[in-house]
């Protein structure tokens, strides 16, 4: 009985590894089907997008190869445009300027002497023109009398409103209502300040430039 049944179960794990067997190649074939479907949408998919980008980069080439041809040609035409508006307006080209200033120097060359009677005549003009200086000279001296008289008034100076504490340097509109509410309320008990004044400064180290309001302070009492 033992042998019966071993037999029985080697024939049915024998059948069993062949069905196996069996499931596992249909199986390995539906994936190779499946990979070689794959792989033929994948080229269906990349030969239109390689395409497409071949085409897209031809038309760029294109279009800015007519852009460049256009902007020449715009160029010429505007340059062409300068030329013939200098030309009825009389004035000369580059070519034109410096064809003339050889000439003008070749004549130069040639002809050196005939500058000489012009320098020689320039002192004779310039004599009258001199004298002519000296009487604007003297009205200025007369006009300036008058406010040399007027200096000392200009030279008086207003009176400080030491309550304003926006005159000291740093010190903005908002932090001299704080340090008015806080007890400061004069410039001097910030040039000079006392015990409590300085406690009540100390406040006020935070602002940017806090150190200098003392010194500051200073210059305007």
């Amino acid at each position: 009985m033992a042998k019966k049944a071993k037999a029985s179960v080697e024939k049915i794990v024998k059948k069993v590894n062949q069905e196996f067997e069996k499931t596992s190649s249909q199986i390995e074939g539906l994936i190779s089907d499946a990979m070689k479907q794959f792989e033929t949408l994948q080229h269906q998919v990349q030969d239109p997008v390689r395409k497409l980008l071949k085409d897209v980069d031809e038309l760029r080439e294109r279009e800015m190869k007519r852009l460049n041809d256009e902007f020449e040609r715009r160029l010429d035409e505007f340059h062409e445009l300068q030329s013939n508006i200098l030309e009825r307006l009389g004035v000369a080209s580059k070519e034109d300027i410096r064809k003339a200033e050889k000439e003008s120097i070749k004549e130069l060359k040639k002809a050196p002497a005939t500058k000489k009677p012009a320098k020689k005549a320039a002192p004779k003009k310039a004599a009258p023109k001199k004298a002519a200086a000296k009487k604007p000279a003297a009205k200025k001296a007369a006009v300036s009398k008058p406010a040399v008289a007027k200096a000392p008034a200009a030279r008086a100076k207003k009176p400080v409103d030491k309550s304003n504490l926006t005159l000291v340097k740093g010190i903005g509109p908002a932090t001299a209502k704080k340090m008015k509410e806080a007890g400061i309320t004069s410039i001097d008990q910030i040039a000079n300040p006392s015990a409590a004044d300085l406690e009540t400064l100390k406040g006020f180290s935070n602002i940017k430039g806090s150190d200098q309001f003392t010194v500051e302070a200073k210059k305007i009492s």
